[in-house]
């Protein structure tokens, strides 16, 4: 309850201070002449004047709202190292404690993790936890921490409150760790060339300067170990890593733990380079002009990532109709280059309705068998000529091909289908977009073939093989059972996916790792590790999970489209995730590459000082000989120092809730009329003797 007197002028304030001094001249010319009854003349001026300014007695009622101390409790991933947890605990409760026994304090406490997060950030959580707080009623803050904290204020004004900081530190001042630092790494690099990778090992902390001064780094690509060496600490090491595939690359340097360290979270770095193709270099050989010719052409050409090299045999060996070699305006066909000297640099050959007949001798087929076994590709889209006599596969190239022709030619009308595989082959599966029925254009020829080796993915008539894949040695083989895929790129009765299908079938024999029908995939997803398994089984068995801190964790696949299982487990640690299903092995990173969190992760109150010392607090380090000791808390008025060597003062306020008011005027009414009447009648009775 408070009091205060409240004017509220009768009139305009500017009258009444002429008035005012106007009566003020009079009263004193009076008084200096010692008029009689000057005094009392002055005493009615004066009842007047506050009459015109109506004073009132005013009477506040208020509730007093408590101090808030905002208490962030840090629960990083640090914070999880050498018992700081235990410390931390008994910090809160200490506080806890303290807090409460003390009128006119109200502790909020705000717990701060660092999952998914780049580093700590407490000073957002402090924000954000007292964003509905007045300024005025905040008493202060309190942070429980290791001093590793990443989203520091460069002034103590960017805090939003005037009130003292106070830091108690977990952990001790004589820690030692070893860290592992990228200097630089590419983001991007070629398939198959090296890209350089630069490090070094730092000993942090005190360490004995008379023991090893080299350590011994491990660099592995994909989980698979590809290098060791040993390295000098303090010393920026280059090494070149090979990018082997398409896609992610995830390379990890890890070094040996240094005895007594705190952690070897921090002893792995890990560098993800998207590996980018070269130019893919594609050779097509067509082997007579025939209505589809172009449609392999047109996929090929528009693919900015392919090179490609095409030959159509329009002049056969048989044909000979006298026409001079130097009126001929076609180069001649460069068999030898193409199929004994180059083979090796196209990443895929095509035969479209291609027949041997004596343009390629026999030995370059013996050069193309090599050639897919050592890890090439060949596609062959088949016309009536794979059936006869001079069909491919009566050539050294037949064992390697996925399908022997039975010499018949069916010329009927049908719609392609998908089969079992196709329906779970990444080159297929997406095709029919979810109908239950293929709803593109009929062909009408499919050369017929026994199957004998791969998988089928799509069918014709009498479900006979349409579309059929196989691996072969190191490299792929594709076989295309018809000539008619020309007529979806024509849009006969509506057309069909010739596109994707095409062009997934080329990039698949090119082994884009999109496409990889057995495949392992892992990838965050906001707080989820979600795990992915292509596969052509028919069932997939549950995926084993080892987090960063070495944990295991079992997660289970479930189908969620032909081919595809899929499953998620919480990721609540930032870094590596090794991932194995069956004999795969993929791995995923959460978080950034080389997380801040774990940069440095010694307790050090030299980051927090400067914004600490700008609000008066002071940093406690709570933990020696084993105890946990918080010191004592003290209400204080503001001050400049707000800490000594064993306490820590919080700012009382003066903030409250106004809860009714009452006011009492002063000369307004009988009582003012009086006390007026009466002064003028003393003046008028004085001067009247």
């Amino acid at each position: 309850m408070t009091w205060s007197i409240d004017f509220l002028p009768l009139v305009d304030w500017r009258l009444i201070a002429v008035l005012a001094v106007g009566a003020a001249i009079v009263s004193l010319l009076g008084l200096l002449q010692r008029t009689p009854g000057a005094w009392l003349r002055a005493l009615a001026a004066t009842l007047f004047i506050f009459a015109l300014l109506d004073p009132s007695l005013k009477e506040e009622e208020r509730d007093i709202l408590p101090g808030v101390v905002a208490v962030v409790v840090d629960r990083s991933a640090s914070q999880g190292l050498a018992g700081r947890a235990d410390e931390t605990d008994a910090a809160r409760e200490q506080l806890e404690t303290r807090i409460g026994r003390l009128r006119g304090l109200e502790a909020r406490w705000i717990d701060v993790a660092s999952t998914g997060a780049d580093g700590t950030e407490l000073f957002g959580a402090l924000e954000r936890g007292l964003a509905d707080v007045p300024s005025d009623r905040i008493a202060g803050a309190v942070l429980i921490t290791d001093g590793q904290v990443h989203d520091i204020p460069e002034r103590a004004e960017q805090l939003g409150f005037n009130a003292p900081l106070h830091v108690l530190l977990t952990g001790s001042d004589d820690e030692r760790d070893r860290r592992l630092v990228v200097h630089s790494s590419p983001r991007f690099g070629i398939v198959g060339e090296e890209q350089p990778i630069t490090f070094r090992v730092e000993d942090l902390g005190p360490r004995d300067v008379s023991g090893p001064q080299r350590a011994r780094v491990t660099i592995s690509r994909d989980g698979e170990p590809i290098t060791g060496m040993n390295v000098t600490l303090g010393d920026n090491v280059t090494v070149p890593v090979e990018i082997t595939h398409g896609g992610r690359n995830i390379i990890e340097i890890e070094v040996e733990e240094a005895p007594g360290e705190l952690t070897a979270l921090n002893n792995r770095a890990v560098i993800t380079v998207e590996g980018i193709r070269d130019n893919l270099r594609v050779l097509l050989v067509s082997g007579e002009p025939h209505a589809g010719e172009r449609t392999w052409r047109n996929i090929l050409k528009s693919d900015a990532a392919v090179d490609l090299v095409h030959f159509t045999i329009l002049r056969p060996p048989e044909k000979q109709d006298g026409t001079p070699i130097s009126q001929l305006s076609l180069i001649a066909f460069p068999t030898r280059e193409l199929f004994s000297v180059k083979i090796d640099e196209f990443d895929l050959i095509i035969f479209d309705r291609y027949q041997s007949r004596g343009v390629l001798p026999v030995l370059y087929y013996d050069n193309i068998a090599r050639y897919v076994e050592d890890g090439g590709a060949v596609l062959v889209a088949a016309g009536p000529e794979y059936a006869d006599n001079g069909s491919i596969y009566r050539t050294p190239l037949a064992p390697v091909l996925p399908a022997a022709p039975t010499g018949a030619v069916v010329e009927e009308p049908y719609r392609a289908g998908l089969s079992t595989d196709g329906e779970r082959h990444p080159i297929t599966r997406d095709l029919m977009e979810g109908a239950e029925e293929p709803q593109w254009s009929r062909w009408f020829r499919l050369i017929d073939a026994n199957v004998d080796g791969g998988a089928t993915l799509m069918t014709g008539p009498e479900d006979r093989p349409l579309l059929v894949v196989n691996r072969e040695g190191d490299g792929r083989v594709a076989l295309m059972l018809s000539d008619h895929a020309w007529l979806w790129a024509r849009g006969f009765e509506g057309g069909g996916p010739y596109v994707p299908l095409l062009r997934r079938l080329a990039h698949w024999l090119m082994k884009e790792t999109d496409l990889e029908e057995e495949a392992l995939i892992a990838q965050s997803r906001g707080d989820d590790l979600v795990i992915e398994r292509r596969t052509m089984a028919d069932t997939a068995g549950p995926a084993s999970v080892e987090t960063p801190s070495g944990s295991q964790v079992a997660v289970e696949l479930e189908e969620v489209e032909p081919g595809l299982w899929r499953g998620e487990t919480p990721a609540t640690e930032l870094g590596i995730y090794r991932i194995d299903q069956d004999d795969l092995r993929t791995l995923a990173n959460v978080g950034p590459d080389n997380p801040r969190e774990f940069a440095d992760v010694r307790s050090t109150g030299e980051t927090l000082a400067p914004v600490v010392g700008d609000t008066g607090g002071g940093v406690f380090r709570i933990a020696r000989s084993g105890d946990v000791s918080v010191p004592r808390i003290l209400p204080m008025r503001s001050a400049a120092t707000m800490h000594g060597g064993d306490w820590m003062g919080l700012e009382m306020t003066d903030a409250s809730i106004l809860r009714g008011v009452k006011a009492m005027p002063l000369l307004a009414g009988l009582l003012g009329l009086v006390l007026l009447l009466a002064a003028l009648t003393a003046a008028w009775y004085r001067e009247g003797r």
